[in-house]
């Protein structure tokens, strides 16, 4: 009986030691096919060594021996030249000069007669992204026999940005509050604060902004400088600096000034002094990141100034320490213009006039980072000025966290949109999904999104099935059948959301305030723009926003050959169509059914293809642990659940102004549109009241 308990002890220990809750996300590190190696000689930073060492312990099943002075057959080989005298003697000077400081080579070498693996870079940081590529070869069972990888980053600037409350609430976040207890800094630090750095540099993330756009001033007071500074020291091992967002009326509100005027002498000197404090506290500190005169945040129009005047202000102040100001472009006020122009008409006519060291961070598109929207016409608009793309990664228009929505399809639409994009960003911002759930995303699948955010940061070339392929690999499992499965459901989702929340142009028809559920019919907010009527603008004749010359002309902000493109209503495809025209219901769509015909034919396609999602997870969930295949099934059948929702109360309010039937033979609706129009949502998460 004894033995038995014992034994019984064994197993319940090992299956503890194996339970997976999703909290070591891609960075997994369990056992696989063991590549030959046969020994490791590394010098490199403590964070590096410790990182790489028990990596390949737990990947190969035991430690390499470490070599000191020699090399063996098999020998891996990790070290910068000003290190290593082996790697030194090398003499790849003409081969790292062009990777500068984040940049780093993996080759396959003959040493002294002996095959190795050689890791190297110019600088520590350098060769911690070098050593995280070489852990995610072995993770993904990829050949090491051969190498001659030689990789730098894409842009620059990679950067997440929370938008954390120093209460640690979240606003539009999923999961959980805050990962940053301000509470408890700075004397204690969270093991968590040092794996989210270790994720952030295994990706290539750089950067990571601490609060929220909607900046509380305290956050530059001494009390939590203090607290930000010890983060950024769990943080710069691991190559990662820290920003914060700031309140432009700060000198006011904290600073005892009777205005935050850019151009008074008093407030200049204010935002120096205190520029010159941060730095005090943390020596690396990135920059500010500021949202003003939008959504009722302060800025600079408060004094008849241009957002050039404030942005420049805090540049001067900052550029001393080689600091940067983010200044969001993400601005709009009540006005009878449509919203999609705003921005573009603000700031296009302020290039050239921002310091070398301010960056415009413009989202994605021209409203609100909507499940499908064309590429912002800044992009491309802009060529004296330095520019950050801005994603959302955490799904406030994506059904939460409660959907399965790979975005890297959404983020490759944007980038892959013509030169304008691409050529025009020198960084990446991503409002960041990351919360305190023990998953760190609320969705098993919503890390896939960090996870291709800091990918394709990095690497603006990589295809979304690529970075779902490392990912699933990394993050549950080698087997090629469940991986050719789970990709498939990957690469499908966000078209499926798209379908089934907002078909052929049509957006922001999200619930008022939270966003969160159908709500095509709301039409009582304060401002017109905040209303889902606004977008649509659904009546007997049609539906549809107009935004050629007969419309609001927002087209006219882009170049001639997009214009040409989405002009004409016979020749738009289909995919923009509601976006850019107003149409008849019976309008002749592209695959021969009208409008209406078409609308039904998305939306009962989007719910059909969560079904189909559903399916093949469970095809294939038993080749994974049995607590994420379960969870991951449960959110599953919520998304099928709310994809009927939406198809059910959007098609019931448009069929009001179509007068038209749904499909011979179709699901009819389970409610009335009166139910889901009273249906109510004041604690849906994420919004702060």
């Amino acid at each position: 009986m004894k033995n038995f308990l014992f034994l019984l002890l064994a197993i319940l220990c090992q299956i503890t030691l194996h339970a997976e809750d999703g909290y070591r996300l891609w960075l997994r590190y369990d056992k696989v096919d063991a590549p030959h190696l046969t020994a490791l000689r590394i010098e490199a930073a403590p964070v590096a060594q410790k990182e790489l060492t028990t990596a390949l312990e737990g990947l190969l099943g035991k430690p390499l021996p470490l070599l000191l002075n020699t090399l063996t057959e098999g020998t891996l080989l990790v070290g910068t030249p000003a290190r290593l005298t082996t790697v030194a003697a090398l003499h790849l000077e003409k081969d790292l000069a062009p990777l500068g400081e984040e940049g780093f080579l993996i080759r396959s070498l003959t040493i002294s007669g002996k095959h190795v693996t050689l890791v190297t870079a110019n600088t520590d940081n350098g060769l911690l992204y070098g050593i995280f590529h070489f852990l995610r070869l072995i993770q993904t069972q990829q050949s090491i026999s051969d190498l001659n990888i030689s990789s730098a980053p894409s842009l620059p600037y990679r950067i997440l940005d929370h938008w954390d409350n120093l209460n640690r609430t979240v606003e539009r976040g999923y999961a959980g509050f805050s990962i940053f207890n301000w509470f408890t800094l700075p004397g204690y630090l969270d093991q968590r604060y040092t794996d989210y750095a270790r994720a952030n540099a295994s990706i290539g993330i750089n950067g990571t902004v601490l609060n929220n756009v909607n900046a509380s001033p305290l956050i530059l007071t001494s009390e939590y400088l203090e607290k930000a500074a010890a983060l950024a020291g769990v943080f710069r091992p691991y190559g990662i600096r820290v920003y914060l967002s700031v309140n432009f009326a700060s000198p006011i509100t904290i600073g005892g000034l009777r205005t935050a005027d850019p151009l008074d002498p008093a407030v200049q000197d204010w935002w120096k002094k205190k520029t010159d404090e941060v730095y005090k506290y943390i020596p690396d500190f990135g920059g500010f990141l500021v949202k003003a005169n939008s959504e009722g945040q302060p800025g600079p129009q408060n004094y008849g100034r241009t957002h050039a005047d404030g942005a420049n202000m805090l540049a001067d102040a900052l550029a001393p320490h080689k600091g940067i100001v983010m200044w969001r472009a993400f601005v709009y006020s009540e006005s009878s213009e449509d919203r999609a122009k705003q921005a573009y008409n603000e700031f296009k006519p302020l290039d050239g006039l921002f310091r070398k060291n301010v960056w415009v961070q413009v989202k994605n598109g021209p409203i609100d980072f909507q499940p499908r929207e064309p590429y912002h016409p800044l992009f491309g608009a802009m060529p004296r000025t330095p520019l950050m793309l801005e994603f959302q990664l955490t799904q406030e228009y994506l059904g939460f966290s409660t959907h399965l929505a790979y975005l890297a399809p959404l983020f490759r639409e944007c980038l892959d949109a013509g030169p304008p994009v691409s050529s025009a960003i020198t960084g990446m911002a991503g409002v960041a999904n990351i919360g305190n759930d023990i998953d760190w995303c609320g969705h098993p699948f919503g890390q896939a999104n960090w996870y291709a955010f800091g990918r394709l940061a990095w690497d603006q070339h990589l295809s979304s099935g690529q970075i779902a392929d490392e990912w699933i690999r990394q993050t549950f499992s080698n087997n090629p059948a469940f991986v050719d499965t789970v990709k498939r459901i990957m690469l499908a989702s966000r078209e499926a959301i798209v379908d089934y929340m907002t078909p052929l142009g049509l957006h922001h028809i999200m619930g008022y305030g939270h966003h969160y559920g159908p709500a095509p019919w709301y039409n009582k907010a304060p401002r017109a723009d905040w209303n889902p009527v606004y977008f649509h603008r659904a009546d007997s004749a049609g539906i549809g926003f107009d935004r050629t010359a007969t419309g609001s002309n927002a087209l006219e902000q882009y170049p001639p050959d997009v214009r040409a493109l989405w002009e004409n209503a016979d020749n738009c495809p289909d995919r923009w169509l509601l976006w850019w025209h107003h149409v008849a219901w019976d309008h002749r769509m592209h695959t021969g059914r009208t409008l209406w015909e078409e609308l039904c034919h998305k939306y009962y396609t989007g719910v059909d293809s969560v079904r189909w999602m559903e399916k093949a997870w469970n095809a294939v969930k038993n080749d994974i642990d049995q607590q994420r295949a379960r969870q991951i099934s449960m959110l599953l059948s919520i998304q099928e659940h709310e994809a009927a929702w939406w198809r059910d109360a959007c098609l019931l309010y448009f069929q009001t102004f179509s007068r038209q039937p749904l499909p011979a033979g179709a699901e009819l609706p389970a409610h009335t549109l009166d139910y889901y129009e009273k249906l109510n949502f004041n604690n849906a998460p994420g919004t702060l009241r």
